[in-house]
C-alpha cells in the first residue's frame, strides 16, 4: 500500500475509530472526553499537513465489476478543505469541553462530532464519485443527530428533521448526477465509470461527452440542487437558521466552517468539468440571489445566532457566485473566501455562545455595553465582525474585493445589459452585510441594559478557541499573500479553468471594484442609523412573501404530503382483500411496463405458423372457461370452471412439446382445486352487492393485467429456429463467469430471473393479505 494512501486513509478513518470507542472513553474520562476529541482532530490535522505540496490519486478496488474504488485524491483544494475541517475541529472540541459542561448525552455528542469530522475529511479526499456520495450522506446523518442533540425539545426535533429532509433530498439529486456522469464517462478513453480523478484530468473530453449525449444541462441542474440544499442556497436556505437550535459548538463547526461548505466544495471540485455559459448563468445568479436574501434576513434578525445563520447563507452565496463566474477572479474569490469565512464566522459563533453563557440571552435588543466585563471577547468580536463586514484591511475584505472584480469583469465582457445586475446586486448585498455586522457589534458598545445584570469573566476554555481563530484572521489581514501562498493558491489551481497566480493586497489606486467596496462600506455605515426603518420595510416584504419566507415552503409541502398520505392510506388500507389484490397486481403490471419502456423492448412479428387446430381448440375452450368464471352462480361452480381453464393450459403445454411445464401445471392446478374446495366451507355464505364503480375498476384492472401478461409473452417469445442475436451470444458467453454459476440455465434461475421474482413476490403478497383478511373477518360478511 502506498505511503500516501496510508496517511490519507488514516486521517479519514481515525475519527470513525475514535467515534466507535467514545462510549468507553467517556466512561473513563467523563466530560474531559472533549479534550480526547481535540487530540484526535489535532492528529488528523497533522496528517493532512504532512501531505502539503502533494498531488495525486491513490486507492484500492472496492467493487471491481462496477469500477468502484475506495480512491483518495490529494490536491490543494482537498487539503484546504480538510485542513479547515480538522483545524477548526480542534478548537470546537476544546470549546465543547467547557461549553457542554453539565449537558446530557455527551458520549453520543462527541461520538457523532467525531464521525462528522471523518465524513467531511472523506468528502474532501474522495477521488471516486460513489465514495464522495457516501461520505456526503454521512455528513447529513451526523448533522441530524447533532442538530437534534436536545431531543426532548420539539423545536430541536423539528429542526433536525428539516435539515435531514432537505440535505438528504439534495443527496438524491447528487446520486442521479453521479449516475449520469458515469454514463458520460463510458465514452471517454481512460476514465472509469465513477473515477472522479480521471474526469478532472480529462475535463474537456468529459464536458464534450456530456454535451454530445444531452446530459450536460441535466447534470448541471442536479448538481445545483445538491449543492444548494447542502449550502443553503435560495430557495433551500430556510433549514440553516432553524438548525441554530443545536448547541453553539455544533453551529460553529457544522454551519459555518464545514458542512454547509460541502456544497461549495462540490462546485469547486466539478467546476473544471462543467464550466461554461450555462454554469455562469446558473451559479452566479443563484449565488448573488442568496447573498442578497441572506443579508436582508440577517438585518432583521433579533437573535445573535439567527443573525449569524442568515449571514452564513449570504456568505455561502458569495462563494457560490464566485465559483459561478468563469474568469479567474471568480475561482480566487470562492477559494479565498472559504478560508476567510471559516476563520471569522466560526469565531463569531463561539462569541455568541460566550455571550449567551455569561449574559443569559442572545436577544440583540436586550444586550449592550458588554465590552466592560468581556473585553477579550469584545476584541475577538471586533476583529472577526469587521472581517465579516469586509472592512479593509481585515481578511474578509480581500475575498469580497475579488468577487467585485469577478462580477465587474463578467459584466464588461457580456453581450447584454442584464449582466450589470451582477455587480449591482453584489454591492447591495454588501451594504446589508456591513449593516448587520454593525448590528452584531452593537451589543459590545453603548450602555448595558439593566436587565442584563452583572457578568462574570468567561472561562479560558471558552475564550481561547475563538481567540485563536481571531489571531489567524488577523494574521491573514496583515499579510494576505502569505495565506494565499500557503493554502489558497493551490486550491485555486484545482478549481480554475486555467492556472493563474493569485495576488491580493490593499488597493493602491481607484478602480471600479475599489469604488464598489467604498460604496458598500459607506452605504452600510450610512444606513445604520436607519436600521429600524429598514427592518420594518424588509419585514413588510416578508409578510407579502416578496422575499422567500424561512421554512414556509417546507411547512406547506410537509403539510400537503401528510394530508395526501392520510387520504391515500384511507383508500389503500381499507381492510378489503380485493383492494389489496388490486393494488398489488396493478403495481406489478406497472413495474413490468416501466421495465419494457426503459429497455426499449419490441414485440416480434407473429406468424402463427406453429399453431395447430388442436392448440386453437384448446385455447378457445380456455377462453370460454375464463368468461364462465365471471358469471358462475356459486363459489363451487366458479372454482371448478377456473380449474377447467388451468387444465386447458396444461394440455396446451403438452401440444407445444413442453411436458415438464404440463406436469407442473397439472400438479399445481390439482392442488389449488383441492385447497379451494376445502376453503369454501369456511368462506362467508353471502357477500354484499359490489358497487358498480368497484366492478368497473376490477374489470379494467383485469383487462390491463391480461394485456401486460400477453405483452410479456410476446416480448419474451422467440421462434425455436430463429438464430440467436448478438446480444444473446454475448449474454450466454458472459452469464456463467459473471453470475458465478455452472451453466447458463443455473445463472438465469438464480441471478437473472427478475420477472419470476416479481411474480413470486406478488403471489406471496396476495396470499399473505388473503390470510390476514380471512383471520380478521372470521364469519363476518365482506362489504365491497
Amino acid at each position: 500500500m502506498a505511503p500516501e494512501l496510508i496517511v490519507v486513509a488514516a486521517a479519514v478513518a481515525l475519527p470513525f475509530v475514535a467515534a466507535a470507542l467514545t462510549p468507553l472513553v467517556y466512561r473513563a474520562l467523563g466530560e474531559r472526553t472533549g479534550y480526547v476529541g481535540a487530540a484526535i482532530a489535532l492528529a488528523c490535522f497533522a496528517l493532512v499537513v504532512t501531505q502539503r505540496g502533494a498531488e495525486g490519486a491513490v486507492g484500492v478496488p472496492w467493487v471491481p465489476s462496477l469500477d468502484v474504488a475506495l480512491r483518495f485524491y490529494v490536491d490543494g483544494w482537498a487539503l484546504l478543505f480538510a485542513g479547515l475541517a480538522s483545524g477548526v475541529g480542534v478548537l470546537v472540541f476544546v470549546y465543547s469541553a467547557g461549553y457542554m459542561h453539565g449537558e446530557g448525552n455527551l458520549a453520543r455528542y462527541y461520538a457523532t462530532l467525531l464521525a462528522f469530522m471523518g465524513s467531511i475529511l472523506g468528502v474532501a479526499f474522495a477521488g471516486d464519485l460513489i465514495a464522495l456520495f457516501l461520505f456526503w450522506e454521512l455528513t447529513s446523518l451526523a448533522s441530524f443527530v447533532l442538530i437534534g442533540h436536545h431531543d426532548a425539545e420539539e423545536e430541536a426535533r423539528y429542526s433536525a428533521r428539516m435539515a435531514m429532509i432537505v440535505t438528504v433530498g439534495g443527496g438524491l439529486f447528487l446520486l442521479v448526477a453521479v449516475l449520469l456522469l458515469s454514463i458520460a464517462a463510458a465514452g471517454v478513453a481512460g476514465v472509469g465509470a465513477f473515477d472522479l480523478v480521471g474526469m478532472l484530468r480529462n475535463s474537456e473530453a468529459m464536458q464534450a461527452a456530456l454535451r454530445e449525449q444531452g446530459l450536460f444541462v441535466p447534470v448541471l441542474g442536479l448538481v445545483a440542487v445538491a449543492a444548494g440544499s447542502k449550502s443553503a442556497q435560495v430557495p433551500l436556505h430556510f433549514w440553516l437558521p432553524n438548525a441554530m437550535v443545536a448547541p453553539t459548538p455544533v453551529s460553529a463547526f457544522l454551519h459555518s466552517a464545514t458542512m454547509v461548505k460541502v456544497g461549495v466544495y462540490l462546485l469547486g471540485r466539478l467546476r473544471p468539468v462543467l464550466l461554461g455559459a450555462e454554469w455562469t448563468l446558473l451559479f452566479a445568479t443563484l449565488g448573488l440571489a442568496t447573498m442578497l436574501v441572506g443579508a436582508a434576513l440577517a438585518v432583521v434578525s433579533t437573535d445573535l445566532k439567527q443573525l449569524l445563520a442568515y449571514s452564513t447563507a449570504s456568505h455561502l452565496g458569495l462563494m457560490v457566485a464566485g465559483f459561478g463566474f468563469a474568469n479567474h477572479y471568480g475561482a480566487e474569490a470562492g477559494v479565498f473566501h472559504l478560508l476567510n469565512h471559516a476563520l471569522f464566522k466560526a469565531a463569531l459563533f463561539l462569541v455568541a455562545g460566550i455571550v449567551a453563557h455569561e449574559a443569559g440571552s442572545r436577544r440583540i435588543d436586550r444586550l449592550g455595553g458588554l465590552w466592560r466585563e468581556l473585553p477579550v471577547t469584545a476584541a475577538i468580536a471586533g476583529i472577526t465582525g469587521l472581517s465579516m463586514a469586509g472592512i479593509p484591511p481585515f481578511n474578509g475584505f480581500y475575498s469580497k474585493e475579488l468577487l467585485f472584480e469577478a462580477a465587474y469583469e463578467t459584466a464588461v465582457h457580456a453581450d447584454g445589459a442584464l449582466a450589470w445586475l451582477y455587480p449591482a446586486v453584489a454591492v447591495l448585498a454588501s451594504v446589508f452585510t456591513v449593516l448587520y455586522s454593525l448590528k452584531f457589534l452593537s451589543i459590545f458598545v453603548g450602555e448595558r441594559p439593566a436587565a442584563v445584570g452583572g457578568l462574570g469573566r468567561a472561562p479560558a476554555a471558552l475564550v481561547a478557541p475563538p481567540a485563536v481563530l481571531a489571531l489567524l484572521a488577523g494574521a491573514v489581514s496583515i499579510d494576505p499573500q502569505l495565506a494565499v501562498n500557503a493554502a489558497v493558491q493551490r486550491g485555486v489551481d484545482a478549481a480554475a479553468a486555467t492556472p493563474t497566480d493569485v495576488a491580493v493586497g490593499l488597493p493602491t489606486y481607484l478602480s471600479v471594484p475599489v469604488a464598489m467596496s467604498a460604496l458598500s462600506i459607506g452605504g452600510g455605515v450610512a444606513a445604520y442609523p436607519f436600521e429600524r426603518g429598514i427592518c420594518r420595510r424588509i419585514e413588510l416584504l416578508n409578510e407579502l412573501r416578496v422575499t422567500p419566507r424561512p421554512a414556509w415552503l417546507y411547512d406547506y409541502w410537509l403539510t400537503l404530503t401528510e394530508t395526501a398520505s392520510v387520504r391515500l392510506d384511507a383508500v389503500v388500507n381499507n381492510g378489503l382483500l380485493r383492494t389489496y389484490a388490486a393494488w398489488a397486481v396493478a403495481a406489478a403490471s406497472a413495474l413490468a411496463l416501466i421495465g419494457y419502456a426503459a429497455t426499449g423492448a419490441a414485440v416480434p412479428a407473429i406468424d402463427g405458423a406453429g399453431a395447430t387446430p388442436a392448440m386453437v381448440l384448446v385455447l378457445l375452450v380456455a377462453i370460454v372457461a375464463a368468461v364462465a368464471v365471471t358469471i358462475a352462480p356459486s363459489h363451487v361452480a366458479g372454482v371448478l370452471t377456473l380449474s377447467i381453464l388451468g387444465f386447458m393450459v396444461a394440455i396446451f403445454y403438452i401440444l407445444a412439446s413442453a411436458p415438464d411445464l404440463a406436469l407442473t401445471q397439472l400438479v399445481v392446478e390439482t392442488l389449488v382445486l383441492l385447497i379451494f374446495l376445502l376453503v369454501l366451507e369456511e368462506l362467508p355464505a353471502f357477500y354484499a352487492e359490489a358497487h358498480p364503480g368497484v366492478l368497473a375498476r376490477d374489470a379494467a384492472l383485469s383487462l390491463g393485467v391480461g394485456a401486460v401478461a400477453a405483452l410479456t409473452v410476446l416480448v419474451t417469445a422467440r421462434g425455436g429456429d430463429a438464430p440467436p442475436t448478438d446480444l444473446a451470444r454475448e449474454y450466454v458467453s458472459r452469464a456463467v463467469p459473471g453470475g458465478g454459476g455452472a451453466n447458463v440455465v443455473n445463472v438465469i434461475l438464480t441471478d437473472f430471473r427478475a420477472f419470476d421474482t416479481l411474480g413470486e413476490i406478488v403471489v406471496i403478497s396476495i396470499a399473505a393479505l388473503s390470510v390476514l383478511v380471512l383471520l380478521t373477518m372470521r364469519r363476518r360478511g365482506e362489504s365491497p
